[in-house]
């Protein structure tokens, strides 16, 4: 990923997907409450040296930066531009996630949020993640299921069906090139990840816990800080008119199986690393 400070797609208003991006920017926030609900269920967030990976907006760097110290790392300098003016954020820096500027187990805490589908070099990036996280470190981790039935309908970042399945050559080479040719010089076009794949990425290094249960406790109590997508939101007011939510908690699980490999529309893992 090439390092640049060219004004971003995602502020160009007459783009087909500015709304979704506009929206989720305005629940930075709220986005970062609910990391925050999903760590506090397994950790005490107090004095912890933390990185926020590919941050954003920032809030969830502001949100956690309230009892600890946060490095909010991204590779767009607009976006951290953005966040200095909104949240005053200060312990900033741009930098590619597959070449960390740390020293070896320097944080406590890593927050990985819909940023790893960006990624090209993603064992490198891996490695990168092992490296500088201490010894019993843990990570936040949420992307979208490449394998969901609900993403194949509608890919949670364009917007349209079946291109949550396709590689990011196939997204740029044929998606891109006939449908957004305006973002054919994109470096962070999204592919997205299997449960799978992700497994086999992290699960010889770290204990890995998925939390689906408590999210879709979530998604059915509305937080705001889960869902911004047209399309995704209109399913859920869909299923609660319909009392199919019943259903959809009854089979929720938190186990590797059917469920979370094919219907869970996005992953929120926590991963704890194991002793050396």
């Amino acid at each position: 990923m090439e390092i640049t400070k060219a004004l971003p797609v995602w502020l160009d208003k007459t783009h087909p997907n500015f709304l979704r991006w506009e929206r989720a920017r305005n629940i930075s926030l709220e986005r970062g409450k609910f990391v925050k609900q999903i760590l506090e269920l397994d950790y005490n967030l107090n004095n912890l040296k933390i990185l926020d990976l590919g941050s954003g907006e920032g809030g969830t760097t502001k949100i956690l930066s309230e009892n600890n110290f946060v490095v909010s790392l991204d590779i767009n300098f607009t976006r951290l531009t953005r966040q200095k003016e909104n949240y005053n954020l200060k312990k900033s820096l741009q930098a590619d996630a597959i070449r960390l500027p740390f020293a070896d187990s320097t944080f406590d805490l890593i927050i990985i949020q819909d940023v790893i589908e960006h990624i090209g070099q993603l064992n490198n990036f891996s490695k990168e993640i092992i490296r500088v996280l201490k010894n019993n470190g843990s990570v936040y981790l949420s992307t979208p299921n490449r394998l969901s039935i609900i993403n194949f309908l509608s890919d949670p970042h364009w917007g349209t069906p079946f291109v949550s399945i396709l590689s990011r050559n196939l997204i740029k080479n044929l998606f891109i090139r006939f449908f957004r040719k305006t973002e054919r010089h994109r470096k962070d076009i999204p592919q997205l990840l299997s449960l799978n794949k992700i497994l086999n990425l992290f699960s010889d290094k770290f204990e890995i816990k998925i939390m689906t249960d408590f999210s879709v406790d979530e998604l059915f109590k509305e937080n705001k800080g889960i869902i911004w997508s047209d399309f995704h939101l209109k399913l859920i007011n869909t299923l609660k008119s319909i009392k199919a939510d019943r259903i959809i908690r009854r089979i929720s699980n938190n186990n590797f199986g059917f469920v979370n490999k094919y219907l869970t529309p996005t992953f929120y893992l926590l991963m704890k690393k194991k002793s050396q």
